[in-house]
């Protein structure tokens, strides 16, 4: 979600709302063209950008040759000046499409028993079982393998055709046959809306040493630094000696997630400073409570490492905690703030740069000087590693692994 940004909930200033009054036809608690047009100006005095706006508005209403909505007048017009930014991050949301913006901050859900799963010859073994989800509460734990759904067994079966069997409509019934260490069981479970982990730690071993492993790329959703805190604690608990933090195709999303994940890692001191055009300069720190310095780690990134994801990454570079290890990122360098609109909509608009510890900017400019939001040059890595193709993901992994074992002491 190279689009998905970095949000903040502060107030607007002013002069953001203005942008906003202009387009919408000055919207005071309502729509100022249902208001007499003799009585305008007590109740709104307007600009003449505003009056020109109030007019084709008026005149379209009353002349067209057919009836409109104004409603649907005025959300295409916000669509299209929010378009003419020509920046991928400012976006417009209707109110009828406010689903996507919250599933883009609230994180992932999918609609079955709440398993990730492999393929294997009797059916699919489960490879993680998510919390609060029908399979946990059916008992349900990696290393089962479902061999049955109903009277069919999955054997032979394509992994699509499996799992089409397994999953289904939120309150429908399934029922499983679940083997486990030469032992098989039945069990019916309710299908569910079930959210899905957006952090998942685990032990791996180079040789003899026991590296703890993060993946974290769902994007920084709704409480996604407390998920990812306490998988590092887990597998800390279990022995890792270093740990690896994996941020690829990660796209980013809440900055206050951001600086919760880096405050995992790093105790005190500036993980990123934003300022705008209408913003303070505002320096954002360590929340304490980090675990300790003395325990390794390496960040892998990709170019769909982006946004949130770069500032932490950023963070753990030049902060000197981790090396990171991969691609150059993606290259965001701006932030946005939301503002919902009396009409139900919510502007999502990009209103200023962030910059990581050492005062750099990922991203092109474009913001201060008005030319198009684009890319950047991102961040570079210590170590450049190019994935395999023909096995994607492994190869950075292993040089992960070499690199992080030989900084164990």
């Amino acid at each position: 979600m190279l689009s998905s940004p970095e949000r903040s909930r502060r107030r607007w200033p002013l002069a953001l709302v203005a942008v906003v009054l202009v387009i919408a036809g000055v919207w005071l608690g309502g729509h100022p063209g249902w208001i007499p047009s003799g009585l305008r100006g007590a109740f709104a005095p307007q600009t003449s950008a505003e009056q020109q706006v109030q007019q084709v508005l008026d005149l379209i209403r009353s002349n067209y040759y057919r009836k409109v909505n104004t409603n649907q007048l005025v959300g295409a017009g916000l669509q299209a000046a929010v378009a003419s930014l020509n920046d991928p991050y400012s976006h417009y949301y209707p109110p009828g499409d406010l689903g996507t913006f919250t599933a883009e901050t609230q994180g992932p859900h999918v609609t079955g028993i709440g398993v990730s799963v492999n393929q294997v010859a009797a059916g699919l073994q489960l490879e993680e079982v998510f919390p609060d989800s029908p399979a946990a509460a059916g008992g349900l734990v990696p290393g089962d393998v479902i061999t049955s759904v109903g009277a069919r067994k999955l054997a032979g079966m394509t992994l699509g055709r499996q799992s089409g069997l397994v999953t289904g409509r939120a309150g429908t019934k399934v029922t499983l046959t679940v083997t486990h260490g030469g032992r098989s069981r039945k069990l019916t479970l309710t299908r569910a809306n079930v959210s899905v982990p957006v952090a998942y730690g685990q032990i791996i071993r180079y040789h003899s040493v026991k590296l703890g492993y993060l993946e974290f790329n769902q994007g920084f959703t709704d409480g996604s630094a407390q998920e990812l805190r306490v998988q590092v604690q887990k597998v800390i608990r279990q022995g890792a000696q270093g740990l690896i933090l994996d941020l690829r195709d990660n796209p980013g999303g809440l900055l206050t997630q951001a600086i919760g994940v880096a405050s995992i890692f790093i105790q005190d001191g500036t993980i990123v400073t934003t300022r705008g055009r209408h913003q303070p300069t505002y320096v954002y720190t360590a929340q304490g409570n980090a675990i300790a310095r003395t325990t390794p780690m390496v960040v892998l990134v990709n170019r769909g490492t982006a946004s949130s994801a770069e500032i932490v990454t950023a963070a753990l570079q030049q902060r000197g905690r981790a090396k990171v290890i991969g691609t150059r990122t993606y290259g965001k360098g701006v932030f946005q703030e939301t503002q919902t609109l009396p009409n139900g909509g919510l502007l999502d608009l990009t209103v200023g740069e962030f910059f990581t510890p050492d005062g750099t900017n990922l991203g092109a400019t474009g913001v201060a000087s008005g030319r198009s939001v684009a890319r950047g040059p991102g961040i570079k890595p210590n170590v450049y590693v190019y994935d395999n193709p023909q096995q994607p993901g492994m190869h950075v992994l292993r040089v992960a692994e070499r690199v992080l074992a030989g900084e164990v002491r």
